[in-house]
């Protein structure tokens, strides 16, 4: 248990990183470059998305750490947290397009790659683990979300 606990704090601490970082590249064009897009209804306001994000990494987190508790010798293990850094790697990946290169449609692309790596990630976590599967469920549904919104920010503008 003590080694499941540890294993869980390491990854949460990875994926917060991974979105301190990515944030970034988020808040060199959120309050200038961002506010002059053309937005869809749908929208959120932007206060909400750093809250969102954070749940998410834990989330996130709790997941991979129970999934490296399994032991990183099992293969399955080890092709669950490979496609978990890969899909990690292009949520980063995406802010950096987005709102660093201020490139909607070079995101949409890297997103779209985000939601299939991720779904990837999620059959490989439910052979280790479906707690750690279920978990990164609410993490897809925002990645979807986010990617109709990509969408429709780039056709607006």
């Amino acid at each position: 248990m003590k080694k499941k606990a540890l294993y869980i704090t390491y990854a949460i601490s990875i994926c917060l990183a991974i979105g301190f970082l990515s944030s970034f590249a988020t808040q060199s064009s959120v309050n200038d470059w961002f506010t002059t897009l053309n937005k869809p209804s749908f929208n959120p306001p932007s206060w909400l998305f750093a809250p969102v994000w954070t749940v998410l990494y834990i989330m996130m987190g709790v997941a991979a750490g129970i999934v490296w508790a399994k032991g990183f010798y099992h293969l399955w293990v080890k092709t669950a947290l490979y496609h978990f850094g890969f899909q990690l790697l292009l949520n980063a990946a995406w802010s950096i397009v987005f709102f660093g290169l201020k490139e909607p449609l070079w995101a949409l692309l890297v997103i779209i790659a985000l939601v299939i790596v991720l779904s990837l990630t999620i059959k490989w976590f439910k052979v280790v683990s479906k707690t750690a599967a279920w978990l990164l469920v609410p993490y897809l549904l925002w990645v979807c979300f986010a990617t109709v919104l990509n969408y429709k920010l780039w056709k607006l503008n």
